[in-house]
Order: structure tokens, then C-alpha cells, then sequence
């Protein structure tokens, strides 16, 4: 009864949970609470709206205005009436429209999309990144889980066979070094419980550290579902639209350039009233039209100059896309060639570990018949964990390898 009471303590931190949770419910809440995602849908919905005011602008602009004004003369003091008319009043609206030609509009339509694509593509590797956070530190807390598991299984071999031991030992089978041995062995497995216990515990914290979220439950993790999924080809990479954008930018900079040597035109226009109460003030109501019209002459060559600026620009922009490219096609190899090695120590690992289990097995019959050597025994169920700690380690490297290939390899 004592050793089942001792069982229960020491594996209950990780048995007894409150709930379950998947990586999704973590990605859910690193996403909703993200600082940066919520900046970047404000700053799309921004641009949204700097595009809509430009098409508002093109609009023919209305105002009203009023004005009035007395200039008093006594006794001959005063202003000249020549000049300030005495009196004045006026009460008009204007229109004011801008002339502006298919090319300047689609230009102008082009610099909103440009700006809204870039910020549209930032978000989406920001989310990316999110994910992949959350992806490696749920996967790391989940490794402390299966561990616990793990060990807990040794734990309760290690209690069973101490009561074999000790009946024995009572029974002068054994001596009682051995069975000193033997109870240090089951110590140092309680110890390595507790810590992997704590460390699931700041793994959880970190989790939800990393998702915005203030929560110190204690729950279970759900096996991640982290697969090896399609590649992509490398030109339709998230990563490489960056430096795509940012050509586009700088090609639009050129169109800019252009428009301001462009003539602009405006028609004016008001109507209203306007009188200075001296020459028939009911019939002073009247209409004016008139236009404006700027032409660029000479600026001292600047533009050739702010050219030459943006095709430096684009040739550093080249080399960073060319360079980025290498890299992200290395990359892939290396993390392909990583996740073969893996799976190839999978294998071994797994076989290192049938035999393992035999072996365990053997020492158990031994220690019935009082043939086993206590020594032996403990470094076989120290190989043991050592074993399926390290089966464990290798699955995590695995699950982390291709979290890592999902994220070059996938736009979402």
C-alpha cells in the first residue's frame, strides 16, 4: 500500500490535469493577442484608406466661403473708397478640379497597391514566424511530457523490483549493500521525476509567456501533429516576394519621379454673390471660371540624378535577392540532410532498445532466483532510460527539423 501511495505521489503532477490542450489552441492565442498582427491589420486598413482619400482627391473639391467687410468714412477720414470700396460683402462657392490623366491615376493606384502588398506580405511572415515559435516551444514541452512518462514506467519497474529485493535481502539472498545500491538508484530516478516535472511546469509558463496569455494551469499536451508537407517551388517563396516588392517600389519611384515633370492642369470655378452695396447690390450674383496650369522647365537635371539613386537602389536590391536565394536553397538542404540523419538514428535507437528491454527482463528472472548481480541491474536500467531518453531527444529533433522545413517551405 505504501509503495502505491509513493507511485501516486510522485506521478500525479503529471497525471492529474485539469484539461488538454493542442498546438492549436496555442497558435490560436499567440495569433488573437499578437502585438505585431493587430499593428500590421491596422496599418493594412490604413493604406486601405490613404487609397480611398487619393480617389476622394481626384473628386471635384467644393467650398463655401464668406466674407464682409466696412470701411467707415467721417467728416472725409477715412479710407480711400477707391481702395477699399467702403463696403463689401461677399458669400460664394467654389469648385476646384483637378485635371488628371489616365496615366498619373494608374500611377498614383499603383503606389497604394505596392504599399498595401508589402505590408499585406509582412504580415504573413510575421504569422509564419509566430507559428514557429510556438510550434518549437510546444514541441519542447511536450518532449518534457513524454520524458515524465518514460521515466514514470522506469520509477515503477525500480519500486517493484525493490520489493523483490528487499523480501530477499530480509531473506540474506542479497546483501544489504546491495539493496542500498539498488534504493539509490530508485532515489535518483525520484529526483529525475521531480525536475522533469518542474521543467514541464516553466515550459507551460513559457508557452503561455509567448501567446500573451497570464495562465499557470497545469494541463496536458496533446501529441503534435507536425508532418512533413509539399514543397514549394523557390520563386513563389513568401520570403523572396519581399525583395519582388521592393524592386516594385523602387520602379515606382521612377513613374513618380516622371509625373512631377508632368504639366498640371486645374479648372476653377465659383458662384455666388460678391458686392460692395454702391452699384446695384440686388444683381451683384454672378459666376467666375478659370483654370490653372503648371509646367516644369528646368530643376538642374535632378531627375537624372534621383534615377541613378534608384538604380543603385535596385542593383544592391538584386544582389540581396540573389544572395537570399543561395541561402534559402542551402538551407533546405542542409535541414533535409539533417532530418535523414535523424531518421536514421531513429532506427538504431530503436533497436538499442529491444535489446535493452530484454536484457531488463533477464535481470528480472535473475533477481527471483537470487542469480542477479545488483550492479549489473542497475546499469542495465540506467541504459534503459538512457535509451529512451535519448529515442525521445531524436523525435523531438525530428519534429523540430521539420517545423523548420514547413517553415521555408510553406507561404502559410
Amino acid at each position: 500500500m505504501r509503495i502505491i501511495f509513493s507511485l501516486l505521489f510522485v506521478i500525479i503532477g503529471y497525471k492529474s490535469y485539469s484539461q488538454e490542450r493542442d498546438l492549436n489552441y496555442f497558435i490560436a492565442k499567440a495569433e488573437k493577442n499578437s502585438p505585431i498582427l493587430i499593428d500590421y491589420s491596422n496599418q493594412i486598413l490604413t493604406a486601405t484608406l490613404d487609397s480611398l482619400i487619393n480617389i476622394a482627391y481626384r473628386k471635384p473639391q467644393v467650398s463655401g466661403t464668406m466674407f464682409g467687410n466696412y470701411s467707415p468714412v467721417i467728416n472725409d477720414l477715412g479710407y480711400d473708397t477707391t481702395l477699399s470700396n467702403g463696403q463689401t460683402f461677399s458669400g460664394l462657392v467654389g469648385v476646384n478640379q483637378k485635371i488628371i490623366g489616365k496615366y498619373r491615376s494608374s500611377i498614383q493606384s499603383q503606389t497604394f497597391k505596392i504599399v498595401k502588398d508589402g505590408l499585406i506580405s509582412n504580415k504573413r511572415i510575421a504569422l509564419k514566424d509566430i507559428k514557429k515559435e510556438i510550434v518549437t516551444h510546444y514541441i519542447s514541452a511536450f518532449s518534457t511530457a513524454e520524458q515524465i512518462e518514460n521515466n514514470s514506467k522506469t520509477y515503477i519497474l525500480l519500486k517493484e523490483e525493490s520489493l523483490i529485493l528487499k523480501k530477499l535481502t530480509q531473506n540474506s539472498v542479497y546483501k544489504q549493500t546491495d539493496f542500498l545500491l539498488f534504493s539509490a538508484a530508485v532515489k535518483q530516478q525520484e529526483l529525475a521525476l521531480l525536475q522533469l516535472k518542474q521543467q514541464y511546469q516553466n515550459d507551460l509558463g513559457l508557452l503561455n509567456y509567448l501567446t500573451g496569455e497570464n495562465d499557470t494551469t497545469f494541463v496536458k499536451l496533446i501529441k503534435p501533429e507536425v508532418k512533413l508537407l509539399n514543397n514549394i517551388k523557390a520563386e513563389k517563396s513568401i520570403f523572396l516576394r519581399t525583395f519582388e516588392i521592393d524592386s516594385l517600389k523602387l520602379q515606382n519611384q521612377k513613374s513618380l519621379i516622371n509625373l512631377n515633370y508632368k504639366p498640371n492642369f486645374s479648372l476653377l470655378g465659383d458662384a455666388g454673390y460678391m458686392s460692395t452695396f454702391t452699384n446695384l447690390p440686388h444683381k451683384n450674383f454672378g459666376v467666375s471660371l478659370g483654370f490653372g496650369l503648371s509646367i516644369p522647365i528646368y530643376d538642374g537635371n535632378q531627375r537624372s540624378l534621383q534615377f541613378q539613386k534608384i538604380a543603385a537602389a535596385l542593383l544592391t536590391n538584386s544582389a540581396y535577392k540573389n544572395n537570399f536565394s543561395k541561402q534559402y536553397q542551402q538551407q533546405l538542404l542542409i535541414l533535409n540532410q539533417q532530418l535523414k540523419q535523424v531518421i536514421e538514428i531513429e532506427a538504431q535507437l530503436n533497436s538499442q532498445l529491444s535489446i535493452a528491454e530484454t536484457l531488463i527482463e533477464a535481470h528480472k528472472k535473475l533477481l527471483v532466483t537470487g542469480d542477479a548481480q545488483i550492479t549489473e541491474f542497475v546499469i542495465a536500467i540506467n541504459n534503459l532510460i538512457t535509451i529512451k531518453n535519448s529515442i525521445s531527444q531524436n523525435n523531438i529533433n525530428k519534429l523540430q527539423l521539420i517545423n523548420q522545413i514547413n517553415y521555408w517551405n510553406l507561404n502559410n
